[in-house]
């Protein structure tokens, strides 16, 4: 068992944010958890988000001048299997010689990212069922909204300007509109685990992205009007140091060719803390994974393409009976495989857009007993014809998805 603290014996004036919240305030601990970090510096970005995440947090505050209204517990929300989940937990957190194990904040009375990273832990059974995750499954418990997994090492990405352009327009929106994005750099073994990159880049670990700019180039004058833009993208790595060493690095000579008001615009800083600025080509040339979280919106009084939401639940469950069976396996089981559960529905314009989202259980409470990984899990859509009785062909038209995930979009 480690050693526990609470917030009133770590320092004498403890808060829940010191000066208001910041992508800045959280490091990694000891715990292998980047992919939870990145997801929370994303999460920091957006006010309304992490409102619902801590919810009435001035009442939740340390307030020094009525502290017997403090009871000593916090309370998170997460989304799960489509109900928001209040996690309760005390103010105690792991600690050494006065220091935060896990997760902590640059200033040692602001417990914010502790606290909410207990909570989490809470959710999962346990801190050490957060040792390796997915930033797309935190980001999605954070907001409820739908993740999409993206794999950026099949090649098209690396040469194709036109590929790269179109990526670089679809995450601008998904960012504009309040989306969170998550990367990292995969690791070809264990061994190559944490390795660092010749460019500073360290493989196996999750990178939360904080901005995304189509930049100008030289200054602007009365007969010159226009600039060239060059496509950009800010990274922070969840350590709090460590940062990109190619082109566009903080100290490069690149920032030349950008005019200080511009330099402004982009908040740049010459310093060690994690965050840096890449040119979108060369991030399409060193990670190798991306994870778009997704705001959809439903709200028909909204100027943006809105969406209608339908949620369905079910189980796969076996049994002996044919007509009973709900589990029929993927859809190498021919014989089996329309056993499984299905649903109905109806796309009734060609232009119209449909979106599927397959959930399963959190395994990660399960993980000290040894049965932590979730469960292989997949759909198939398929088009059917509306005289049923007369036709009975199906025609599939998406790839079939089948991946070992909470999640599958």
């Amino acid at each position: 068992m480690l050693p526990e603290r609470t917030c009133k014996e770590l320092c004498n004036d403890p808060h829940l944010f010191v000066d208001g919240i910041s992508h800045h305030d959280l490091h990694q601990g000891k715990l292998g958890n980047c992919w939870f970090v990145a997801a929370c510096s994303c999460l920091a970005l957006r006010e309304t988000l992490w409102k619902k995440v801590i919810p009435e947090w001035k009442k939740q505050e340390w307030d020094p001048k009525r502290p017997h209204r403090y009871a000593g517990i916090f309370h998170f929300q997460f989304w799960c299997l489509g109900d928001w989940v209040d996690v309760v937990i005390d103010d105690r957190l792991p600690s050494i010689d006065g220091n935060l194990i896990y997760c902590h904040s640059n200033v040692k009375n602001e417990f914010w990212s502790a606290l909410l990273e207990k909570a989490y832990a809470k959710l999962a059974g346990t801190y050490e069922a957060l040792d390796g995750g997915s930033t797309a499954d935190a980001i999605v418990d954070f907001t409820g909204a739908v993740a999409e997994s993206m794999d950026l090492s099949d090649g098209k990405y690396k040469v194709n300007i036109s590929e790269q352009t179109k990526l670089f327009e679809v995450l601008l929106k998904v960012y504009k509109r309040g989306g969170l994005i998550c990367c990292y750099l995969k690791a070809a073994s264990p061994r190559d685990m944490e390795a660092v990159t010749p460019l500073g880049l360290v493989k196996g670990h999750a990178y939360s992205v904080t901005d995304i700019k189509k930049v100008s180039l030289g200054e602007k004058t009365l007969c010159f009007g226009k600039t060239s833009k060059l496509f950009m993208i800010r990274m922070r790595n969840p350590w709090g140091k460590r940062e990109w060493r190619g082109a566009w690095n903080d100290e490069s000579e690149e920032w030349r060719k950008v005019s200080k008001s511009e330099k402004g615009k982009l908040g740049l800083t010459v310093r060690d803390d994690g965050e840096f600025w890449m040119t979108f080509e060369d991030w399409c040339n060193n990670f190798t994974n991306v994870d778009v979280c997704r705001m959809i919106n439903t709200s028909c009084l909204s100027r943006h393409k809105t969406w209608e939401k339908g949620e369905a639940r079910g189980k796969w469950t076996n049994n002996v009976d044919a007509l009973l069976n709900r589990s029929g396996g993927c859809f190498n089981n021919k014989s089996t495989f329309f056993q499984n559960p299905q649903y109905i529905f109806e796309v009734k314009k060609e232009e119209d857009e449909v979106l599927v989202s397959l959930q399963q259980e959190d395994h990660r409470i399960y993980k000290k007993l040894g049965k932590g990984h979730s469960f292989i899990i997949g759909f198939e859509i398929l088009k059917v014809e509306n005289i049923r009785c007369r036709f009975c062909i199906y025609m599939c038209v998406t790839p079939i998805l089948m991946r070992t995930s909470q999640r599958v979009l």
